[in-house]
């Protein structure tokens, strides 16, 4: 396979209350009512039309203080190793997250948000918006080793585990 470079420039970042990894959410479902803002580059504004009259955003961001890649991981859910593509670990050959918050409204080139689950400085590469309707797979959906445990998430917080060293 040939794999060619491919370089983003953040578009933002993303602010939030947590500035380390160890006690932040591990999923935004264990962020509830956790506020947070990104603030987009200038330049990017007349992007930023139309986003009001969408109640949820996707951030896609640079988990920037992920340690190196690991293609076996123990997530935060599970005391077993698991492959990395099955876990959303931060620890990945590409680092890139992703996260659905609420958008509470638009100020310029700042979003506030609810939900936030990000740390604080994390460079954001990307938003959509969230559209049940694209977004929502239809019919029963199949969650693998995380059946019985997803719901966990809103009691569990990070730790040092994926962190750079």
């Amino acid at each position: 396979m040939n794999q060619a470079a491919i370089n983003y420039q953040a578009v933002g970042v993303i602010r939030s209350p947590f500035r380390t990894p160890e006690g932040a959410p591990i999923q935004p479902s264990g962020a509830r009512g956790v506020l947070g803002r990104v603030e987009v580059q200038p330049s990017l504004e007349p992007g930023l039309k139309d986003l009001e009259g969408f109640s949820h955003l996707i951030l896609l961001y640079h988990c920037h203080l992920a340690k190196k890649p690991a293609l076996l991981v123990r997530p935060f859910l599970d005391q077993e190793h698991r492959g990395v593509f099955a876990t959303r670990a931060p620890a990945r050959p590409n680092p890139i997250g992703l996260s659905v918050v609420r958008l509470l409204r638009v100020e310029g080139c700042v979003l506030h948000l609810e939900d936030v689950d990000v740390l604080d400085g994390t460079p954001l590469l990307d938003l959509k918006p969230y559209v049940p309707e694209f977004d929502q797979p239809p019919g029963p959906v199949n969650i693998g080793w995380l059946a019985g445990r997803a719901g966990q998430a809103q009691e569990h917080k990070a730790d040092a585990r994926f962190k750079q060293t």
